[in-house]
């Protein structure tokens, strides 16, 4: 069996069916909100599915083109393009269940923000960056694949983008949650993969 998840735009509830492998490869499937107002659906045109995933985060619909093995085997993600957040997941049930709570915590935090604050959630950010300036100041704490040791920062509303001054590659640390928190907590050092 694999479990889908998203967030319906509209009525802003978590949504999470599974279909069974062989359902997936004899036909295309819908997973419907029970609200009636969004529907993600898979089709399979004989070497990719096509996942159309309706966006709780930027309330738009995003397709994505993925190989057989990332939608029928292990677990993967699907990102909302305009935030760069994951808006959709694949997988098995206890993996998708427990992404999609935090997923739900970050579209309703995004809801209840208000528009003059410059976080998403002010105090996990102000802790990442303190995380992350711990991190900068350890031997070799944040270097590239490429062999810099000089990055810079871009801070946005959910993330911060350590990016590498010399190749220009970049890694993205999510700022939203205490989980974001807690995997950041987790590395002494962190590398930017090379460009």
């Amino acid at each position: 069996m694999r479990t889908f998840g998203y967030i319906c735009p509209k009525c802003g509830k978590a949504v999470m069916k599974s279909r069974s492998v062989f359902a997936l490869e004899a036909s295309d499937a819908e997973i419907a909100c029970d609200c009636g107002e969004s529907v993600l659906h898979t089709k399979f045109d004989g070497r990719n599915y096509q996942i159309y995933v309706p966006c709780g985060i930027c309330g738009q619909t995003h397709m994505a083109d993925c190989p057989p093995q990332r939608v029928l085997r292990g677990a993967t993600a699907l990102g909302c393009s305009e935030t760069k957040q994951f808006c959709c997941y694949i997988g098995d049930e206890g993996t998708v269940e427990k992404n999609l709570r935090e997923l739900s915590v970050l579209v309703q935090k995004e809801k209840d923000a208000e528009d003059q604050e410059a976080f998403l959630d002010n105090v996990i950010m102000y802790e990442v960056l303190s995380e992350l300036k711990e991190i900068a100041s350890r031997p070799n704490g944040i270097t590239c694949a490429c062999g810099s040791k000089s990055c810079g920062m871009e801070i946005r509303r959910s993330a911060v983008d350590l990016v590498c001054r010399t190749c220009g590659a970049k890694l993205r640390i999510p700022a939203a949650t205490d989980r974001d928190l807690d995997d950041l907590c987790c590395h002494m050092k962190l590398v930017i993969p090379g460009a």
